[in-house]
């Protein structure tokens, strides 16, 4: 049976009781499924990792609501094309008809005037916009716009919710229900596939066709099956790009383990493949402060100087810039410890709730609140010598918590020893 469409497109969902995942959104009395439901579609954007059914999302809407749908790639468009599609749309407007939509992938990769060519549209009700992106829309789509747009957050899939995706592939599949296959592990293809859908679909693919064409019989895939095949064809399930995350991964780890020599070969694998220099930069920036920080804090100001000039020069004289970056951050001491210590300060927050703030580095503003002891003995540090005094700032049922621990590196040795000169039997290391 010669099968042209790839298992992805064979099993997009056609509706949303097809529509695996993303229960928060539309799960029954979620919010964007009471939208889709009453017929009142807002504009908005879809935000999440690739492969957990952004586009599919979009097309479910565009049928239940039996609205004219036009499609545009921010990788290929342009602002003639939004301007010629807006206009289609136009076209398609009549007294009682439904407003068309207008779905755009990739939003973030529209420049700033490809954005405002969609304003007028979407603020006078010629379109509804769906736009999707893997990136934050805060940095990426302009304010006019975003404000006009609702913005909802996809999640990766769960574990059980990429098993039902596969078992439903198996069981209702035109090809795949024709053959005789068992699963017998999922582990590999799911740890694959990262939470993917579409990764998903064309691992399996992969696998299954493989051992098909060794043995007519029964396909019984186990993780050795998984890995051994994937080993032999990463770039042929990889073939819609996925591998763009893989490497980022790669170049990120690079940098963390400081091999400058690996980090820019990974960064000119992603130069050559053609990828945004302002999504390498932000990487950037959150490595400086995530895995460099209190180590070396200028990391994070070249870093963020970086992303400013890959804004300023361009393609693709902001490779020498990049590259500079990646060096020196590659290069440079590492320290998470301001990265361990918000993490370990929201945990403490969400396991002790809304503490009451003490009463005497609260502020008081009114003659009550000083009357009731707002700000009494709070005792001001530039009063005391060496602009220091000690006090306590956390609330009472958590005094004495570390949260910050400096770690084994220069600035941090000399944080260290200021802070157990000034805070006498408390940080001892």
């Amino acid at each position: 049976m010669a099968i042209n469409k790839p298992l992805a497109d064979r099993m997009r969902p056609k509706n949303l009781d097809e529509y695996i995942g993303q229960k928060h959104l539309v799960g029954k009395d979620a919010i964007l499924r009471k939208a889709i439901e009453s017929g009142n579609i807002p504009s908005f954007i879809l935000w999440g990792p690739p492969g957990v059914g952004k586009t599919t999302l979009a097309n479910i809407i565009a049928n239940q609501q039996n609205r004219p749908f036009f499609t545009l790639s921010a990788v290929h468009s342009g602002v003639k094309d939004v301007r010629e599609t807006i206009e289609k749309a136009k076209k398609q407007q009549f007294f009682d008809s439904p407003n068309p939509i207008l779905f755009i992938d990739e939003i973030h990769r529209f420049n700033k005037s490809q954005q405002d060519s969609l304003l007028g549209a979407v603020e006078q009700g010629t379109i509804i916009l769906i736009g999707a992106t893997t990136e934050n829309p805060s940095f990426e789509v302009i304010s006019p716009l975003l404000s006009r747009a609702q913005v909802y957050i996809l999640k990766h899939l769960e574990k059980n919710e990429l098993i039902e995706i596969l078992n439903r592939a198996i069981n209702n599949d035109n090809y795949l229900k024709e053959l005789d296959i068992e699963i017998k592990e999922y582990e590999a293809l799911l740890r694959f596939s990262g939470g993917d859908a579409r990764k998903l679909y064309n691992i399996f693919e992969l696998v299954v066709n493989t051992e098909h064409a060794k043995s007519d019989g029964k396909i019984i895939i186990t993780n050795n099956v998984v890995v051994d095949i994937l080993q032999e064809n990463m770039a042929t399930y990889d073939k819609n790009g996925e591998q763009h995350y893989d490497i980022i991964s790669a170049f990120i780890k690079s940098i963390r383990g400081s091999d400058p020599n690996a980090a820019v070969y990974w960064l000119a694998r992603m130069i050559e493949g053609g990828e945004d220099p302002k999504f390498i930069a932000r990487r950037l920036l959150i490595l400086a402060s995530e895995d460099i920080g209190l180590a070396n804090p200028n990391a994070l100001l070249l870093a963020n100087n970086c992303f400013d000039a890959v804004n300023k020069i361009g393609w693709p004289e902001s490779r020498i810039i990049l590259s500079q970056t990646t060096i020196y951050l590659a290069t440079s001491a590492k320290s998470n410890s301001a990265y361990q210590a918000i993490n370990q300060a929201q945990q403490l927050v969400r396991r002790t709730g809304d503490l009451a703030v003490p009463l005497h580095i609260r502020n008081a503003p009114t003659k009550l609140m000083k009357d009731i002891g707002y700000g009494k003995d709070y005792k001001y540090a530039h009063s005391y010598e060496g602009n220091f005094v000690q006090d306590n700032f956390l609330p009472k049922d958590i005094v004495g918590e570390i949260l910050y621990a400096p770690q084994k590196n220069s600035k941090e040795n000399e944080i260290l020893k200021r802070l157990q000169n000034q805070w006498k039997g408390k940080y001892k290391y």
